[in-house]
């Protein structure tokens, strides 16, 4: 099929490189280029055998994000403890 195409410079440059690369004319490497970009792929997905996360009874890993939450606020309420009950060691 005969067809006219507007190429961008910076793609223009990109198939004259691969032309002097490949030693191949320009056509060529244009419906290479194409050809291989567009084609549908066919892959097979793998899954991963399921494994144990390693989490403690009662820790529901649905959960998990609540429970960061909660280990949060308690370091930021030890941290908050200790600053406000610091004995002043400055002789003020």
């Amino acid at each position: 099929m005969r067809t006219t195409v507007t190429l961008d410079p910076d793609v223009e440059q990109y198939i004259r490189v691969a032309c002097q690369k490949r030693r191949k004319s320009f056509k060529y490497v244009l419906n290479d280029a194409l050809r291989e970009s567009l084609k549908p792929t066919r892959t097979k997905q793998t899954l991963l055998p399921p494994r144990s996360m390693g989490l403690s009874a009662g820790i529901d890993p649905r959960r998990l994000s609540d429970l960061a939450d909660e280990l949060e606020a308690d370091a930021f309420l030890a941290a908050e403890s200790q600053a406000t009950y610091r004995p002043n060691t400055s002789g003020k």
